[in-house]
């Protein structure tokens, strides 16, 4: 049997579930996941290894119309970005909805030219199902897509279908990754995501976007890594709500992390956790940079 193997973009407005879906295509959790829309700032490779070929995940950011700093901008040209050279675009829409920011996601998946499949996320909460069959007529006649697969990336019901019809529209090739590898990003990285996931889902209410999370130490120290974490904001404010009465707010967003991290790397881990105020980075293309973003 000749093997797949390519790659596929995964695109949608934001907090449709493309970075759960990710996670249950991959079989492990990968991409950080919230109920706040914009948790996914990065382009991420997930690497499914299967014995008939490999498949080349990449989740991006959700493709929005909100704000127009430099955050929100940049986030948006990752997504676009994404979708040069690969093989497959996956959209990610949200069963009985189509929004401005599902028809702006759409024009980009059919303008970039690879084949479109759609990913009709989120059955498991429709309670009339008799309401799906025209919602999928109405999707099916916005473009002339590959397939169109409803399914719930919560429950995992269906997931495997969409697998299966994504590996057979791949080219025939040599893989591209060793089977153990998961991803391209390093754990530096990862430590970073973690971190940010626990303060996106503590503080969705509290806070605003301008929250990110620099690593600036990680040291493997042969039976356990020793990572030292800044999480910067964008006013005195905020930094009071993540550090919390007594620092117990801080402790427990670390606490968890390190939970998290000592699960995905597999080792103890030693975290130190710091709040500081770099004023308006959201909005500087500069400050973006030096945090780590647009790589």
């Amino acid at each position: 049997m000749t093997d797949r193997c390519g790659t596929v973009a995964i695109i949608g407005r934001p907090n449709v579930g493309k970075s759960t879906l990710l996670n249950r295509l991959l079989g492990q959790k990968l991409a950080i996941t919230s109920h706040k829309a914009q948790t996914t700032r990065h382009a991420i490779l997930g690497v499914k290894s299967r014995a008939d070929g490999q498949i080349l995940y990449v989740d991006t950011p959700g493709l929005h119309q909100r704000g127009g700093n430099a955050l929100n901008r940049l986030l948006n040209r990752t997504a676009r970005a994404a979708l040069a050279d690969v093989d497959l675009i996956l959209l990610v829409v949200e069963a009985l909805r189509f929004t401005d920011e599902d028809a702006i996601a759409l024009d980009a998946a059919a303008d970039a030219g690879p084949p479109v499949l759609v990913a009709v996320n989120k059955v498991d909460r429709v309670k009339d199902k008799g309401a799906l069959l025209p919602y999928l007529q109405q999707l099916s006649a916005r473009h002339d897509f590959a397939e169109v697969v409803p399914l719930s990336a919560r429950t995992g019901d269906q997931v495997p279908l969409l697998e299966d019809q994504i590996l057979a529209r791949l080219p025939e090739g040599a893989r591209l990754f060793p089977d153990e590898q998961l991803t391209d990003r390093s754990e530096r990285f990862f430590a970073a995501e973690l971190l940010r996931e626990q303060l996106t889902r503590r503080y969705a209410q509290e806070l605003p976007y301008a929250v990110t999370v620099e690593i600036e130490r990680f040291e493997d120290l042969g039976e356990r890594y020793l990572i030292h974490a800044i999480i910067w904001v964008e006013r005195e404010g905020q930094k009071a709500i993540i550090i919390g009465r007594g620092g117990e707010a801080l402790k427990a967003s670390a606490t968890e992390a390190r939970r998290q991290m000592q699960q995905m790397f597999g080792c103890p881990v030693h975290l130190e956790v710091w709040v500081k105020v770099k004023s308006s980075w959201s909005s500087d293309d500069a400050a973006l940079m030096s945090l780590g973003y647009g790589d």
